[in-house]
């Protein structure tokens, strides 16, 4: 058959599109994860926890010992620094102020304790994937804290050997300590280490328990902190002899050339998740 140009042209049959099928509705946000109100416990809590913390050492020694390195080696080069420069004196405010830096070391401690607890492979990498990850949570908010807490704590620290010491603070230290055991400088040091007892305190009601809740739950910030004071409150004379405890193993830890750390701040570590899950037990089902 031949088409004219005055003849109609065929219609083309419309091509049916295939059917759609409707998108699955979006999964609601479950939100923050819930805070359970902190536990009353009592003294016999802080030998528990510290055996725990040694039990769980000994489970996995590698994994505290690489944690505690990076404090053991940043420890010597300070010490080679200010030995090197005729300033050891200078290592004082570093040294008081040392427990104000190591829960940084906890998070991958807590993470092989946890896995400990729950029978869960301890494996090198899925450990410290889970530790690289804090990068995108509320652990480097937590992170700031602790480092500016610090920094000030070393500020304060020189400012007030300067505002006690006077001209005293010209001269070396290093080479006339009898300087602060006399007048002023004793008075400076009880000064110093009262201060240096109120920024640890604060420091330590914020992350005894915030630190290791934001390893273990979806929580901001804010309300770790807060959790972490409504714990210390409750639990006052308990988490008072705890602080005491951990100040004293960290400081008999950094008297051997920091080298008692590669087992203080393991133990430490691991002790902390335990006594965190003896304040912050998971509610009833």
């Amino acid at each position: 058959m031949v088409f004219t140009d005055s003849d109609p042209k065929p219609i083309p049959t419309p091509i049916p599109e295939p059917e759609r099928q409707p998108l699955p509705d979006p999964l609601p946000d479950p939100g923050p994860d819930e805070i359970p109100l902190p536990a009353v416990i009592g003294l016999d809590a802080i030998p528990a926890v510290l055996a725990a913390g040694w039990r769980d050492f000994r489970r996995a020694p590698a994994f505290g010992l690489l944690f505690a390195a990076f404090y053991v080696a940043g420890g010597l080069v300070l010490t080679a620094v200010a030995t090197a420069a005729g300033q050891e004196w200078w290592l004082m405010p570093f040294i008081v102020g040392f427990p104000l830096i190591a829960p940084f070391a906890a998070v991958g401690l807590y993470e092989v304790s946890r896995r400990i607890e729950s029978d869960r492979p301890l494996i090198w990498r899925e450990v410290l994937a889970v530790v690289i990850a804090q990068k995108d949570r509320q652990v480097p908010s937590m992170a700031m804290v602790i480092l500016l807490m610090f920094m000030f704590w070393v500020f304060v620290a020189h400012t007030t050997f300067a505002l006690f010491m006077g001209v005293s603070a010209l001269t070396n230290i290093t080479s006339s300590p009898e300087v602060l055991l006399q007048g002023r400088g004793l008075v400076m040091l009880g000064a110093g280490t009262a201060i240096g007892a109120g920024f640890a305190a604060v420091l330590f009601s914020i992350t005894v328990v915030g630190l290791p809740l934001i390893l273990d739950r979806e929580v901001d910030l804010v309300s770790a902190i807060i959790a972490s004071f409504q714990a210390v409150g409750a639990n006052l004379p308990v988490m008072l002899s705890w602080a005491v405890v951990i100040a004293t193993l960290l400081f008999a830890g950094i008297v051997p050339l920091f080298l008692g750390l590669f087992v203080v701040l393991p133990v430490l570590g691991h002790a902390s998740w335990h006594m965190y899950r003896l304040l912050m037990p998971d509610p009833e089902p």
